[in-house]
């Protein structure tokens, strides 16, 4: 992996819909965006501030999530998903993460993620299910 900067950042947007909805993951009678899509939405906007960094056939996978969920947003509502790099331990890389529907925040926290190579990953959960 190249050298990352601490205070690199990524803004992810999506608009969403029902399959992002917390009826959509089993709460019925939810229609809000759901708790595990914003984390999909956090998780997806720390691998991405990563993505410039990789060196080829690297990415990464997340190994911790530490939210809050503040506030809900209506299926159809637009979510910005924020990460900044605050720490960096080998592999692994730390970001302060912060979704927002406009100026409304909807959940914060931290999400760390660590650098694999992609092959050698993908070849050992392959070899796990050999048994």
């Amino acid at each position: 992996m190249k050298p990352a900067a601490i205070g690199a950042q990524h803004r992810y947007s999506i608009a969403t819909g029902p399959e992002h909805t917390a009826e959509a993951f089993g709460n019925t009678g939810v229609p809000v965006v759901g708790t595990p899509a914003l984390i999909g939405f956090l998780e997806t906007a720390a691998d991405r501030c990563l993505r410039p960094f990789y060196e080829l056939k690297e990415g990464s996978v997340g190994t911790l999530v530490e939210i809050v969920h503040l506030a809900p947003a209506l299926k159809g509502a637009t979510i910005e998903a924020r990460a900044e790099l605050v720490a960096i331990d080998g592999r692994r890389h730390r970001f302060a993460v912060k979704a927002l529907h406009g100026d409304t925040p909807l959940m914060t926290g931290i999400h760390e993620r660590v650098v694999v190579d992609l092959e050698r990953f993908l070849a050992r959960l392959a070899d796990a299910g050999k048994d």
